[in-house]
């Protein structure tokens, strides 16, 4: 009855008030005189429709220990809490974003948790009882070092059970990407290795304020308990930097001096010498990295 009576705007609007019993997103940045800061590269995601969309990809939310990294004015967050999320941890650098987060945990007595801290510097993850789910908003300036860190653990299986991520575009193709394509290269082979990796859902730019160069995307990541082929991570990541380092060059070039009787052991891997990075599969480079054996 509600959708006849209002317009769509309106009801639109009306449906991001009432699924939580909290302001707008826009709301909130109005009443706590929140501005983007340039310098910590935020942009501000306002649709709740959206976010509750994102955390309904994730299975078993309220059978999970949730860490979100920036969670800015708590677009995100309410998404997840929304969605039934047992227990998040937010780690939030920005002091501003407190006093509103404070609001969205009074409203979810129990299920939040707000820290003020610098994510790159925090070691909460491995006190956090598993299963855990890592959700964020990456801010640009410190992505590349969070998704290094999370997806490069110590150990394998890290602790965390999935990834779900929202990243430039251009980073989440990469992610996702196959051979003979210009987006594949040493993050597609490393993570595709040992994670699952899908693109859940694509973001223009103009939906967030300030409106960033690049649009955005939503990738999920969800760890293998083994990795799909037998193989020393160390040997693989250093194959595969020296190919892709001179990616446009043929491998008996590019990976020249790795090891002896290098052009045996590309045949031997059912590799042909002449081809380039781009050309060789996950599994290629697997049988490559365990013929070798060790680098030096």
């Amino acid at each position: 009855l509600i959708r006849y009576l209002i317009s769509r705007h309106t009801y639109r609007k009306y449906i991001m008030t009432v699924l939580d019993n909290l302001p707008t997103i826009k709301e909130v940045i109005r009443q706590y005189g929140l501005h983007a800061n340039k310098k910590l590269s935020q942009n501000f995601l306002f649709d709740l429709n959206i976010t509750t969309k994102i955390a309904r990809s994730c299975p078993n939310l309220s059978e999970s220990t949730i860490l979100e990294i920036g969670p800015g004015p708590g677009a995100l967050t309410r998404g997840l809490l929304i969605e039934k999320a047992r227990k998040i941890y937010a780690i939030e650098k920005d002091a501003r974003f407190l006093p509103a987060l404070n609001d969205v945990r009074n409203a979810y007595p129990g299920r939040l948790e707000v820290i003020n801290g610098d994510a790159l510097n925090h070691t909460i993850l491995e006190n956090l009882a598993p299963p855990v789910q890592i959700f964020s908003n990456l801010p640009y300036n410190i992505g590349t070092e969070l998704l290094t860190n999370w997806l490069d653990p110590p150990k394998w299986p890290p602790r965390w059970e999935t990834l779900t991520l929202m990243l430039q575009r251009e980073v989440a193709e990469r992610l996702v990407a196959a051979p003979n394509c210009k987006e594949y290269g040493r993050l597609s082979i490393l993570t595709q290795w040992r994670n699952d990796v899908k693109i859940i859902l694509r973001l223009p730019a103009k939906i967030f304020l300030p409106i960033p160069k690049v649009d955005s995307a939503v990738v999920q990541i969800k760890h293998l308990k083994v990795p799909r082929f037998d193989v020393e991570y160390s040997i693989l990541k250093k194959i595969v930097a020296r190919a892709f380092n001179q990616r446009r060059k043929m491998l008996r070039s590019s990976l020249k001096g790795i090891s002896p009787d290098l052009l045996i052991k590309l045949r031997e891997a059912n590799i042909n010498p002449t081809k380039r990075a781009e050309e060789i599969s996950i599994e290629e480079y697997c049988s490559l990295a365990k013929i070798i054996g060790s680098i030096t």
